[in-house]
């Protein structure tokens, strides 16, 4: 892999991490068609999330700073965050922190066990293709639920379960991670902002967790290639900024139909083109 294949790799990863298409379902088939494609584990794939991890840490900054004061003692906590607006409930907050960690430890026990499967699903693009179509459907079902309005201090350990159920299934390339979260919490009746911004903040252990498991590859790795893999992370940070505020702006326009009909579309001529 060459410099400007990172970058273009990056910029994919960062464009589709947070709209529901399935950042690695992309990255699997784009990497499929670059002659000679390698790389260690999925090292370089866990890098750029690592490069989306940091744009969901920036832009959820303010709501990251809130969770982390709600576990100080009540005397070191401040009655407002660190933008000036009224602070939640510590309550709320320290349920949250709660519900995270039931959900990261969900999906971290099935990724731990099924890590070997995992890997070999990365190498067929057709596989990834055919996961955009469940995508796609989880999406376009989403779309039609009525009744959508319970927020964070709604949330029980029931959707945590099943959150963190869903973000296990998406360590396969095709299902959408954000996707398949989103979507399930609205399936459990929590709003489009708060299903979302629940998702963000677990892609942050579930990112930590796999690079962990991936670090036993750097090793492998050249010092030239880890410039060539930071700098795709670098890519996937900028980029995947950017398409979080497209993403919420969507969201609340309740429009995720129209991602289901890209994943089908994506799939179909992946499948088409690989077959010929």
């Amino acid at each position: 892999m060459n410099l400007w294949e990172s970058i273009v790799l990056g910029i994919i990863q960062g464009l589709t991490e947070f709209l529901p298409v399935s950042s690695s379902g992309h990255l699997v088939i784009a990497q499929s068609f670059l002659p000679g494609f390698q790389q260690e584990g999925v090292l370089f794939d866990v890098m750029v999330h690592c490069g989306t991890m940091l744009a969901v840490i920036f832009f959820l900054r303010t709501t990251i700073y809130s969770l982390a004061a709600s576990l100080l003692p009540a005397a070191w906590r401040s009655n407002r965050n660190i933008e000036g607006n009224p602070a939640a409930s510590p309550s709320v907050e320290r349920r949250m922190v709660g519900l995270i960690i039931v959900a990261t430890t969900i999906t971290g026990i099935i990724g731990i066990l099924l890590k070997d499967h995992i890997h070999r699903l990365f190498e067929s693009a057709e596989t990834a293709a055919g996961m955009l179509i469940v995508t796609g459907i989880l999406l376009y079902v989403a779309d039609r639920i009525k009744g959508v309005g319970r927020t964070a201090g709604d949330m029980t350990i029931t959707d945590a379960l099943v959150i963190g159920l869903a973000q296990a299934v998406a360590l396969m390339p095709g299902i959408s991670r954000s996707g398949s979260t989103i979507a399930f919490g609205i399936y459990r009746k929590i709003d489009g902002d708060t299903a979302a911004r629940f998702s963000f903040l677990l892609s942050i252990p579930a990112v930590l967790g796999a690079t962990m498991l991936e670090l036993e590859y750097v090793q492998f790795v050249s010092p030239d290639e880890l410039f060539i893999y930071g700098v795709g992370m670098i890519a996937a940070a900028i980029t995947g900024f950017l398409s979080l505020r497209l993403l919420f702006f969507i969201i609340r326009k309740r429009e995720l139909k129209y991602f289901s009909y890209y994943c089908w579309v994506v799939a179909a001529t992946t499948l088409l083109i690989r077959g010929l």
